[in-house]
């Protein structure tokens, strides 16, 4: 049996996480875990967790580390016979170093992406409350202007995407995210791309994800014939 691989993706607000991240999950086979979209679903689903996230959502607040991992582990653990990539977890070091604590990550990609490619992306980004369905009016935009594609209801444009709150937010992930990409580095696996369309950088991604696969799975034959 092929050794199971688990990946994470890093990067700031518009970086194309979720691009990426749905291209590697269909390309590789790995089950996808973003945790904004299972914040939502636990919220929707008015679990014990989601009552507890929706206090800190309903009042602007960034979700507490304990409260994360209380969230994000044990589904992890559902997923223990799967190769899985995650986006959006760990956050933060605390985050970081209680998933170490379960699992050690194969790879971890992190997305540099300029500051002005941030702002247009984000300004022109409009999003599906419900859902958590995001639309680009450049390159992704709605059948139907500021309406959804599936249910037809009204998109939104968050105030934290307004070029003002932007650089703050870019502040604010550069900081939480140093100590967890410095971690990663002194581990060995972390890998950075940079660049200002995730058309021009996907292939170096599949390429890296497609070696290291290829040489794991590789490994993990030669140690069962040994």
């Amino acid at each position: 049996m092929a050794k199971l691989f688990r990946a994470a993706i890093m990067g700031p607000p518009g970086a194309g996480k979720g691009t990426i991240s749905k291209r590697i999950a269909q390309s590789f086979g790995l089950q996808y875990l973003s945790s904004g979209h299972y914040l939502r679903e636990s919220i929707a689903g008015d679990t014990e967790a989601g009552v507890l996230v929706k206090t800190y959502i309903d009042r602007s607040m960034l979700v507490p580390d304990h409260v994360m991992t209380r969230l994000m582990l044990p589904r992890l653990e559902q997923l223990s016979s799967h190769s899985w990539l995650l986006d959006g977890f760990p956050r933060t070091l605390t985050q970081a170093l209680a998933l170490n604590n379960l699992y050690q990550l194969d790879l971890v990609i992190s997305l540099n992406i300029p500051y002005e490619t941030l702002r247009e992306r984000l300004s022109d980004r409009w999003i599906h409350p419900a859902s958590g369905r995001v639309y680009n009016m450049g390159f992704n935009p709605p059948r139907m202007q500021g309406k959804d594609d599936i249910t037809g209801e009204p998109l939104i444009q968050h105030d934290d995407d307004k070029p003002e709150a932007l650089m703050a937010r870019l502040r604010h992930y550069k900081d939480v995210a140093k100590p967890v990409i410095d971690l990663y580095k002194s581990q060995g696996i972390l890998h950075s791309f940079s660049g200002t369309e995730t058309d021009r950088i996907w292939p170096y991604i599949n390429s890296l994800l497609s070696t290291k696969m290829h040489t794991q799975s590789s490994n993990a034959c030669q140690s069962q014939t040994h």
